[in-house]
Order: C-alpha cells, then sequence, then structure tokens
C-alpha cells in the first residue's frame, strides 16, 4: 500500500485519504444552505458488483487553486506579443503530495465575466490577490473530491485573457488547445499574465483532458477535437455549434442577425473592446450578409474536420432548440459516424437548456460514468450500454443501442393536390404533371401561423398531410425536401416544415425557460467552500397542451439552387430546384395524428426576408420529401392504410398556436442570464 509521510508519523495513504472524505463531508455541510437537498449517494462497489467508480475521497476546502497564463502562440491583438490565456485551475492536493498524477476536466468559455454560465448566470470570481475563488457550475465542486482536476480557461480576448475572441476562429480554438497542449507539457504556461516566471502542469496532470461545455463552450470542444489534438480523450458538447455558418445562415438565407461581429463585441472584456475594433470589422468583412461561403467559414467549420477527432464524443441537444438549431448535432453526428468516432446522445424535448436542469440525478452520474471511464480508464459499462437516450414526453425518456436505431430507412414521400380547397395529401404516389400549388412569402408569419392553419386554403404557404395515421411512425435523423419552385422576383427565401398534428403535452420550449420552471429548492453536487457552494436550485418541467407539434424545419435562400456556397440571383418565371436540408430529429407521430409537410416563403423570428416579396409556385410532380423513417417504406405503408384510432378533442387552448410570436424564439437571440449560453 502506497503511504506518505506526515509529521512525526508514517499513516497509511487510504487512511489518509478517509479522513480527507470526513473532513470534506463535514464541510459540505456546514456550507450547504438551509434547507437544500446533499449530493444523493451514488452506487456502492457491492451493489454495482465488480464496477469501479471514483469516490469522493479528497478535501475540496483544501484544494490548490490557482491561476495560469498559456501562451497561445498568437497575437490576435497586434501588439507586438503572443497572446496568453488565463487558466483558472482547482485540483485536489492529495494525490501529488503523494505522487499521483489526475486527469482534467476543462470548460473553456467566452462567459466566465461577461454572462454567466448555467441556468444561475454563475461568474468567476476571485479573492483580493486575484486567486480563483468560485467556479462556475458543479464540475468542481463534484468532481475534484474524486480525484479530478477542474480547468476553466477564458477564450482569447474575454475576462482575464490577451487577445481578440473571433467567434469561433482560429483565436478561439487555439485558445483552448493551448491549454490542452499545456497539460501534456507542449506549451508554455505562466504565472502571470505578463511576467515570465514558467509554470507547469506535468509535475500533477496525466495529461488525459475532458471537455464539457454549453453552447459556445461546447462549440470550442467540438473545434479542439476537431483538431485532433493529442491528449483530448473526450468531449461533451451541450447544445453546441458544428459549423459556424449554419449558426447565422441556412443554405445563403440569413438567420437572426447574420453576422458574428456583435458577439465578439459582446464577449469581449472591456480592454479588449477597446482594442479589439480592427478585428471586428475584419470579421464583418470576411462572413458577408449574402450567406456566400467565404474562407472564414471553412475555418469555423468543425464538420469538415470531423475525420481528425480522436476523441470519444457524448452529444446533448434540445430538438426544440431555436438557438443552436438542431442541424448542428445532426450533421456533426453524421460525420463522426462516417469516421468511426466513439459517441453517445441525449435527445430532450427543450430549447436550449442543460441536461443539468432537465434530467440532473440522471446526468450528473451518467457524465461521472463517462469521464471515469474515458479519463480513468474505468471498465464500467457505460461503453456497452445503449448509444441514445431520446426524451419522448416531459421527463419520459427511452433508449435505443444504436442512432439512428436498426431498420431506419430513407422514404420518399411526395406531395399532391387535394381532391378540395386546403391542404394536399402527403404520400408515395407523385403528383400528375402539371400539377401545382402556390403561395406568397408573408414575413409577418412563421411554422407555427402555416401550421395552425393547415386545413385552410390560406394564401402564406402550401401545405399537405397524411391521411389519420393506423399506426404510429417515427421519424429517426435528418431528412430532405427537394422543391422544383417558379419564383416571380429576383430574389426568394424558402423553408420547408415537418409537423405533427395533433393534441399533445410538449415542453414548452417556447416559453421563457425554453421547457423548464426554475424552483427555490436546492439540491447540493459535491463538496462546497464559503466562496463556491454545489448547491443549485432545482427545476421541473414545464409543460403546455398543444394542438400540433413541429418536428423538424429548414431553410434555404432559392438563389443558392445551383451552389450552396453562393447566392445568384434569380430570373421570374423561370423554375429552379432546390434541395432543403432539415435538422436532425427524433420523433414518433402517434396513430391517430397526421403528418404535415409545409412548404413557406419567410419562417418569422427565424428567418430574414428577402429584398422581395415573391410569390413562388411549385411544381408538386418534381417536389419531394425525403425522410428517415424506422422500418422504412413498409412502415409508412402499414400507418397509412386501416382504420385509425380517434383522437381524443382539446380540452384546453392550445399555447403554440396563433399569430403572436413564441418568446422563446424571437430573434437575435442574445446571451442573457438562463438563455442562449
Amino acid at each position: 500500500m502506497r503511504k506518505r509521510r506526515t509529521r512525526g508519523a508514517r499513516l497509511p495513504y487510504g487512511t489518509l485519504v478517509a479522513a480527507a472524505a470526513a473532513a470534506a463531508a463535514l464541510l459540505a455541510t456546514l456550507v450547504t444552505p438551509a434547507g437544500a437537498q446533499p449530493e444523493p449517494s451514488a452506487p456502492t462497489a457491492s451493489s454495482l458488483g465488480a464496477v469501479h467508480e471514483s469516490r469522493p475521497v479528497h478535501s475540496y476546502a483544501d484544494a490548490v487553486r490557482e491561476s495560469v497564463w498559456v501562451d497561445t502562440g498568437l497575437d490576435g491583438d497586434g501588439d507586438g506579443r503572443a497572446d496568453r490565456v488565463a487558466v483558472d485551475i482547482v485540483r485536489p492536493r492529495e494525490p501529488a503530495a503523494a505522487g499521483r498524477k489526475i486527469p482534467v476536466i476543462m470548460d473553456a468559455s467566452p462567459y466566465y465575466a461577461c454572462c454567466g454560465r448555467g441556468n444561475e448566470g454563475q461568474r468567476k470570481t476571485y479573492d483580493a490577490d486575484g486567486n480563483p475563488v468560485q467556479f462556475p457550475l458543479f464540475y468542481d465542486n463534484y468532481f475534484v473530491p474524486r480525484g479530478y482536476a477542474f480547468v476553466a480557461v477564458d477564450l482569447a480576448g474575454t475576462n482575464r485573457s490577451d487577445g481578440c475572441d473571433d467567434v469561433g476562429g482560429r483565436s478561439d480554438v487555439r485558445s483552448a488547445k493551448a491549454v490542452v497542449d499545456w497539460l501534456n507539457g507542449r506549451a508554455r504556461g505562466y504565472t502571470s499574465r505578463t511576467g515570465t516566471t514558467r509554470a507547469g502542469a506535468t509535475g500533477w496532470s496525466t495529461g488525459n483532458v475532458g471537455m464539457i461545455g454549453k453552447s459556445w463552450d461546447g462549440t470550442i470542444a467540438n473545434g479542439v477535437a476537431a483538431t485532433g489534438v493529442e491528449g483530448l480523450k473526450t468531449i461533451v458538447p451541450i447544445g453546441a455549434i458544428s459549423s459556424w455558418y449554419d449558426y447565422f445562415h441556412s443554405q445563403g438565407a440569413p438567420l437572426y442577425n447574420a453576422n458574428p461581429s456583435w458577439l465578439s463585441d459582446y464577449v469581449n472584456s472591456p480592454d479588449a473592446r477597446a482594442r479589439c475594433g480592427a478585428v471586428q470589422d475584419r470579421i464583418t468583412e470576411a462572413t458577408p450578409y449574402s450567406g456566400d461561403w467565404t474562407p472564414a467559414w471553412s475555418e469555423r467549420d468543425h464538420v469538415r474536420d470531423a475525420s481528425k477527432v480522436k476523441a470519444s464524443v457524448f452529444v446533448v441537444h434540445g430538438q426544440q432548440d431555436l438557438n443552436v438549431r438542431a442541424n448542428h448535432f445532426g450533421k456533426w453526428w453524421d460525420a463522426l459516424a462516417a469516421h468511426g468516432v466513439e459517441r453517445k446522445i441525449w435527445l430532450s424535448q427543450t430549447g436550449h437548456v442543460d441536461p443539468f436542469d432537465f434530467r440532473r440525478t440522471d446526468w450528473v452520474r451518467t457524465l461521472h460514468r463517462w469521464f471515469d471511464h474515458y479519463l480513468l480508464g474505468y471498465e464500467n459499462g457505460i461503453d456497452r450500454e445503449p448509444v441514445a437516450d431520446i426524451e419522448r414526453a416531459p421527463d419520459r425518456w427511452t433508449t435505443d443501442r444504436q442512432w439512428p436505431p436498426s431498420g431506419t430507412a430513407t422514404t420518399t414521400l411526395r406531395p399532391a393536390p387535394g381532391a378540395e380547397p386546403g391542404p394536399g395529401t402527403l404520400g408515395r404516389t407523385p403528383a400528375a404533371p402539371g400539377s401545382t400549388a402556390t403561395f406568397t412569402d408573408d414575413p409577418g408569419l412563421g411554422e407555427l401561423d402555416w401550421a395552425a392553419r393547415i386545413d385552410a386554403a390560406t394564401p402564406e404557404k402550401a401545405g399537405f398531410v397524411t391521411r389519420p395515421l393506423s399506426r404510429d411512425l417515427r421519424i429517426s435523423g435528418s431528412s430532405k425536401v427537394t422543391v422544383t419552385a417558379t419564383p416571380t422576383t429576383a430574389t426568394a427565401h424558402l423553408s420547408a416544415v415537418l409537423v405533427d398534428l395533433g393534441p399533445d403535452t410538449i415542453r414548452d420550449y417556447a416559453a421563457a425557460g425554453e421547457g423548464i420552471t426554475t424552483l427555490t429548492d436546492r439540491t447540493c453536487w459535491g463538496a462546497s467552500t464559503p466562496g463556491d457552494s454545489a448547491c443549485f436550485k432545482e427545476t421541473r418541467a414545464r409543460t403546455t397542451v398543444v394542438g400540433l407539434t413541429v418536428v423538424s424545419r429548414g431553410w434555404a435562400d432559392l438563389g443558392t439552387w445551383a451552389d450552396p456556397r453562393e447566392e445568384r440571383p434569380l430570373t421570374p418565371g423561370r423554375a429552379y430546384t432546390l434541395t432543403l436540408d432539415l435538422a436532425a430529429t427524433d420523433h414518433v407521430v402517434p396513430a391517430g395524428h397526421r403528418l404535415a409537410l409545409i412548404v413557406g416563403g419567410t419562417d418569422r423570428d427565424l428567418l430574414d426576408p428577402p429584398s422581395t416579396t415573391p410569390t413562388l409556385t411549385l411544381d408538386l410532380a418534381r417536389t419531394r420529401a425525403k425522410l428517415p423513417l424506422v422500418g422504412g417504406a413498409e412502415a409508412f405503408a402499414r400507418a397509412t392504410t386501416g382504420p385509425a384510432p380517434a383522437v381524443p378533442p382539446l380540452t384546453v387552448a392550445p399555447s403554440l398556436t396563433g399569430s403572436a410570436p413564441p418568446a422563446g424564439i424571437v430573434g437575435p437571440r442574445l446571451p442573457v442570464p438562463g438563455a442562449a449560453r
């Protein structure tokens, strides 16, 4: 048994560990807010058989808290010296004292000072000497006592770092990659922002790093993984961007405020704002509002470099995330699958929400086992469990051994005119040659308006529906809609939406909280200190009754018909064929409901309108949707034959339909507390 020297005695290391654990537990009790619930007991070795699990045996109160500035090798702010990024570290004291090294959990973020992290908007805090006191979120409180270091990195230009934030570009990614290199002894670190005293990590770090983070933070994890850097063993991107182009545009069509320079200004520190104007001007120039693909977008596209990823990837995303839309996880997942990357996925019904706030207990335990396996090497079986967890209804989850599940096949559905005024039909039979549908772009309406009026012949959309289904029909993966459209003007935008027509109770993703309600009670996850509590407000699902559910959506500028990377003027009266990529989803349309395909113009609050007001005529014989259906064409045939069950009528008015814009999807989506971070 390993032993360590103490004052005048030699005690077994295990005895010291037990004593430290007891002290940590006592301290956690002393600083836990009144009424807060302590961390649930983890499974014991006896209850799990031969499963290994890291245990909270180290003192969080006595942990080493330090700051290091790592040289990125870049001079983004043009001051003549290499930029250094601030790295705040908390790690247990006992392992290093015993000559043992530990792995690192890392969250690299631009938000630690400007905006805060998590549902409660926590920021980093420091003592009078500049030493870190509070690390936002629960990662430090929970994992440091279990033998991990937690590292919180300020991206270039933010908080205490040099340089300028460049919104997903080279500086952003290098800010975090340099820290992974430093943890593995390949980069220089210093004890101060401007000094020459070197700081190293190889004396306490194994070099095994797991990156985690929501939104921009998770995007950085994707970007660093896409460099193939050695030492990065796993990433956990939550609601993360996979290509920054797709955050601001969709196939040439502008989304929200379609220029990233305002985000740079938003997260930069006050002194960085004063020196980084030229950088923001370059970003604006390099990322045109037109939606044309430029080298700046290639630099910010992580999907293209999926072949370089060596880390395992645990993706978490809200299927109703209208900030970082679901196409981001879909494209990333498919690219990782094509290159055999080990991966896992959770898909919720929420908007832009962290799993700590929609499935807390299961999330902490799953993340614990994930890091134990990939950073400590414990054989706990998590790599052999079902790959996908899908939220089917608020707080009701199912699993799949693989995702999309076995038996999923692309199935072509065809729109056709209906027998009466109103929606057309959606089935397997192509429309007769010459069949058309016409609509006029109305920027004042959007997907929920279109869907609410599906059974009426309204001028702003073309809608097509199946008959009521006799069986459940599951869509799992990414869909495509190909349209042949003739515009009346030189510019036109298109939206394609899949809708489940039928009553349901869902998470209210369009309300404040995007599917959750924050409570006043707190639960505690790990150990606390007076300056860094492990206790966080509880949440519950915020639900609403709806008459329809948008399943998936996609947008495009018709001017990209020839090249998705370049918009071209349209010739009025000429027909153009374009394929829209719809966001990935996993949704079951229940028996008794109908599946609808809607094609419209501007999707209000999600898509900026074109410079003209076009009327578009669809050639239905050359329009089709390709959907990933579990069971393929046979499943669709079974679901659209035979008697359909009766659907109970709604007993309350649905809240996600009508002309009022949903509160959660009004753009631009600024990173305000509890929302877009």
